[in-house]
């Protein structure tokens, strides 16, 4: 039967698919992408304090996936808000932020269990906070710009189950392939299944992102794949559609493999310049300030570009008055920049947040 887009895809083909996936337009693809993104393990694993980059960088990843499914939030509204404890921030920057949880939330798990379908659910319902489960109701039906319909996921909860138990089996067989292959046929497998009623796109970004460290390609999920679907939007759909009316692997699978290429890539450059810039900062401390330099102060105003004094006195730094003075020295050197919002005051790094944000 032709595929139709506007009836339930309850016969998705199951992994793996019945086609070569590994074709040499493929397998080129591949070694370049996996060469730059071991580069990008490597230069990570030399961070002594890599809950730095986790901390910030992954809030972009954040930012970006979320801003994919039009949750969106100003760099300044999320910086601040992840400064700030006090869950003033509006609904759009705390899904965001949730986001981020859902990441540490997987990445810790996979200490002690493999990516799973339980583990999908608790993601979810992480950043939507509702209590999501597999869909059971039918309906669903994904609609472009113009309201049109191009594409029905399966349903009904049993098929849908299934289809994940399949995936599973997937990620975790013993087979020959390059795990980017496999990343990218599982990204797709898991966007058609569609298993929840919201947030399937955030989960299965974030899944990409575990899976890399579940085969050790990556030890941390730094990665800005979000930002490569978002420059290249149409071309990331138009593959999905293609693999499920046409079959097109290929085009799917580099598509991905260029994406990892690229972000590895943009992510390494990113890291490198925020390290060069976190050395310039220490020995300007050193030789400007000494009475106050430290190199976990120096960490502390690169842990995010938002600091303040209670972050100082939380690290064991300073009590809050000796912290106040630490924190307007450096912007004294012209290294932070005092901003005050109410009664609360930041110390913003504007180098670290321009880095971030470029």
């Amino acid at each position: 039967m032709a595929f139709d887009r506007t009836r339930p895809y309850n016969d998705l083909p199951l992994l793996p698919p019945g086609v070569e996936l590994e074709t040499r337009a493929v397998l080129k693809q591949a070694i370049a992408a996996n060469r730059v993104l071991a580069n990008l393990r490597g230069l990570a694993a030399q961070i002594p304090n890599q809950g730095m980059l986790i901390n910030s960088i992954v809030l972009q990843e954040a930012r970006l996936s979320s801003e994919i499914e039009n949750i969106v939030t100003t760099n300044d509204e999320l910086y601040r808000a992840d400064a700030d404890a006090d869950g003033k921030a509006d609904p759009h920057t705390k899904e965001v932020l949730r986001y981020r949880q859902a990441l540490y939330l997987g990445f810790r798990a996979l200490k002690e269990r493999p990516l799973n379908s339980n583990l999908f659910i608790d993601i979810v319902r992480l950043i939507k906070q509702i209590d999501l489960g597999i869909r059971s109701v039918p309906g669903t039906a994904l609609k472009n710009d113009l309201g049109e319909v191009v594409y029905t996921p399966p349903e009904g909860e049993s098929k849908i189950r299934d289809l994940l138990g399949n995936l599973e089996q997937f990620i975790h067989a013993e087979d020959d392939l390059d795990p980017l292959v496999k990343m990218a046929v599982l990204h797709y497998q898991f966007e058609a299944i569609h298993p929840f009623a919201d947030g399937n796109g955030r989960t299965g970004r974030i899944l990409n992102l575990l899976f890399l460290v579940e085969k050790g390609l990556l030890d941390i999920p730094v990665l800005f794949l979000s930002r490569y679907i978002i420059a290249n939007r149409l071309d990331y759909y138009q593959g999905l559609r293609r693999v499920t009316e046409e079959q097109d692997w290929e085009s799917w699978i580099l598509f991905m493999l260029r994406a990892v290429e690229s972000t590895a890539q943009q992510t390494f450059d990113q890291v490198t310049r925020i390290l060069a810039l976190m050395e310039s900062v220490r020995e300007q401390v050193q030789h400007e300030a000494p009475g106050i330099y430290s190199k976990d102060l120096v960490e502390l105003i690169f842990r995010q570009p938002y600091t303040k004094i209670q972050f100082v006195v939380d690290l064991g730094l300073a009590k809050r008055q000796t912290a106040s003075s630490y924190l307007q020295t450096l912007a004294g050197l012209g290294l932070l920049r005092e901003h005050k919002v109410g009664r609360e005051k930041y110390y913003i790094n504007d180098a670290l947040l321009a880095e971030l944000t470029r």
